[in-house]
């Protein structure tokens, strides 16, 4: 069980048979009543975000969740492949399970999946990870003046807006907490 003052982003609770991560929270005392936390929390079945009001004293249950380490095979109609390194044990997920994170998974990398009740729910992707661009438009003159930025399709089939300077089979580093550039790999 957790208490209102022991919450922080990421941590896993369940409500009402649910899990959910705490993506924000916010402790108020009014000059009046109870203090209470303003809750913002991430449905981790669909994704969904809901926001709750709890006030303090009040304790919500630990989610029974579990990360394991698998190894990203590959895709077909079943679903996305990963096996278990341990135990080589293999598991399908779904497109939907996945979200967005579909697009930044390498074959053979080695990612967290969270299990819900022995029941694979979603995956976890490293911070960052290395992709190289496969397709780009070429710079002009005079662009890097204003230092904006243009689209660019990555190997895996992901779409993000890169720098001018970057050109097709550059290998640069995406942040996949929000799925943006971070910087362009030396090779």
């Amino acid at each position: 069980m957790y208490a209102t003052n022991q919450f922080r982003k990421g941590l896993k609770v369940e409500i009402d048979g649910v899990p959910f991560e705490i993506v924000d929270f916010q402790h108020v005392s009014p000059g009046k009543g109870r203090a209470f936390t303003r809750t913002k929390l991430k449905n981790m079945l669909n994704q969904n975000v809901i926001e709750r009001t709890i006030t303090s004293g009040d304790k919500l249950d630990k989610a029974n969740t579990e990360e394991k380490e698998m190894q990203y095979l590959y895709k077909d109609a079943e679903g996305y492949h990963f096996m278990n390194q341990a135990n080589y044990d293999q598991v399908a997920l779904q497109a939907d399970l996945l979200g967005d994170a579909k697009d930044f998974l390498q074959e053979n990398g080695v990612i967290n999946v969270m299990y819900f009740n022995e029941r694979p729910i979603g995956i976890e992707l490293p911070t960052f990870v290395q992709l190289k661009v496969k397709e780009t438009s070429s710079a002009f003159k005079g662009d890097t003046v204003t230092g904006g930025t243009k689209p660019a399709i990555l190997e895996t089939g992901a779409s993000i807006n890169v720098p001018f300077f970057i050109k097709e089979g550059d290998i640069i580093k995406v942040d996949t907490r929000d799925y943006s550039y971070s910087e362009k790999v030396n090779k």
